[in-house]
């Protein structure tokens, strides 16, 4: 069948499903994550500014991520609770180019912040005596920064090359959201600039803060194993596991979804991937923070007594 481009004004998100009752399920699903997100999130940022024993620079990050996740979850997960239970599936043009643009800067900073993440468990775990010294409140701040700006200023020249492709057929995205891959589905021919571009972002904002992560755990392994005493690398170990958690699970959904090339795509399959690390990751985030950490558990039960005492 012959493709023509035309101009577009408006995408169809395909969602899910298009079964009445399984779009029920998934709304109440979607809203108890988005619901556990929030909470969790917001707690998190709250007990780090309120308590003075988590004026640390790893809790400095920790917050930071909070904050992204959560904005990062509600780039998605509104739209798919309005998918869920609305009629129309229709997202406009700019709309689509700002839910493009809010999530692929989110995920580019989010790879950068997990790396600034790495080094400062490095510095923690190989001058724990000059640490707060070393990972000064001026250097978290530029690092954050630098993830920010880094993350947008690729995420710009992305968004704008994306969509002035031309894009053929019914414009319905068979996704819950606009992203990269259903949107080369629809365009009617992807130049081999935009295809070096892809890979230039892949490297510069995915598997260039993967290297710098490897390059950190090396130092962080090493340093580890100079400790003499069992309990003292366990417990060195202990303070970097999480981040670990969150760069494993976080990588590994990216990687899988966008390291293949286009021809191999599946929507079907990559929606569920897809899910992991837009919705679930962030809801994922305070809890991997927090329930081995003592520190935090100290902080919320300081806060549920506050609150009782108050009552």
């Amino acid at each position: 069948m012959e493709r023509h481009n035309h101009t577009v004004n408006e995408f169809i998100l395909m969602g899910f499903t298009t079964d009445p009752v399984l779009q029920v399920i998934l709304f109440v699903m979607f809203l108890g994550v988005y619901s556990v997100t929030v909470i969790g999130n917001t707690t998190l940022i709250a007990l780090i500014c309120n308590d003075s024993s988590l004026h640390t620079p790893m809790y400095f990050f920790i917050g930071n991520l909070s904050f992204l996740d959560l904005w990062y979850s509600s780039v998605y997960t509104p739209k798919i609770l309005v998918t869920c239970i609305s009629e129309d599936k229709s997202i406009s043009l700019a709309g689509c180019v700002a839910q493009f643009l809010f999530a692929a800067g989110l995920c580019f900073t989010e790879c950068y912040l997990l790396a600034a993440m790495a080094y400062d468990r490095y510095v923690a775990i190989s001058n724990p005596l000059l640490y707060i010294q070393a990972m000064s409140k001026k250097l978290c701040i530029c690092l954050v920064i630098y993830s920010y700006s880094g993350g947008f200023i690729n995420t710009i020249i992305l968004t704008s090359n994306t969509f002035t492709m031309e894009f053929c057929g019914d414009d319905i995205i068979d996704d819950f959201f606009c992203d990269v891959p259903p949107l080369l589905k629809l365009a009617c021919d992807v130049k081999e600039n935009y295809q070096a571009l892809l890979l230039y972002l892949m490297g510069s904002n995915v598997i260039t803060p993967i290297v710098l992560i490897l390059a950190s755990y090396i130092f962080i392994i090493a340093a580890i194993l100079r400790i003499r005493s069992t309990q003292g690398r366990l417990k060195a170990f202990s303070t970097c596991s999480s981040h670990l958690i969150s760069v494993i699970l976080y990588y590994g959904s990216i990687l899988y979804i966008y390291s293949r090339p286009s021809s191999s795509y599946s929507l079907e399959r990559d929606k569920l991937v897809s899910t992991f690390y837009t919705v679930i990751f962030p809801m994922l985030n305070p809890m991997i923070y927090s329930l081995r950490n003592k520190d935090v558990k100290q902080a919320l039960k300081k806060l549920f007594k506050l609150t009782q005492s108050e009552v």
